[in-house]
């Protein structure tokens, strides 16, 4: 049972389809797991074309994965004319991120009429084993697509 109260049924389809337009999560290999109110999670699998020098995947996808966990997870609670754009996040790296595949957690920790504060949390699988690599503290502002003439 979800703390939150919808502010667009289509709450779900709405992520969905911002998702779908995200160029840098489709080159990335990035997918939906699930999309719940106040929580997105997302998962992609270890690509060599993702590391650094190390072998590691970088922390630039890194970022870039938790920001996108984080964002649609604010989003999921947003009005259904409006859009998402983060403005701020702090990024811990935990640990060297090698696995097999790894899953992004977002998750609202505090609802705004116009500001919104998330956690999110990035996961290495490898050998049956989970591994919490990077945690993620992002701000993220609601925009209205009618004032802005944009999408989702």
């Amino acid at each position: 049972m979800s703390l939150y109260i919808p502010k667009d049924v289509s709450y779900r389809e709405k992520v969905s389809e911002s998702f779908s337009r995200q160029e840098v999560m489709k080159t990335i290999g990035v997918s939906i797991v699930s999309i719940e109110l106040g929580q997105v999670e997302l998962v992609f699998k270890h690509d060599t074309k993702l590391t650094q020098q190390h072998g590691f995947i970088h922390a630039g996808i890194i970022t870039t994965v938790l920001d996108s966990a984080c964002g649609y997870a604010a989003f999921s609670l947003m009005p259904e004319d409006s859009s998402v754009l983060t403005i701020e996040f702090k990024t811990n790296l935990l640990s060297p991120a090698m696995g097999e595949k790894y899953l992004a957690v977002g998750r609202v920790k505090k609802p705004g009429k116009t500001i919104t504060v998330c956690d999110g949390e990035l996961f290495a699988f490898l050998d049956d084993q989970k591994k919490l690599i990077a945690t993620m503290t992002c701000t993220l502002m609601t925009l209205s697509n009618k004032e802005r003439g944009i999408k989702g």
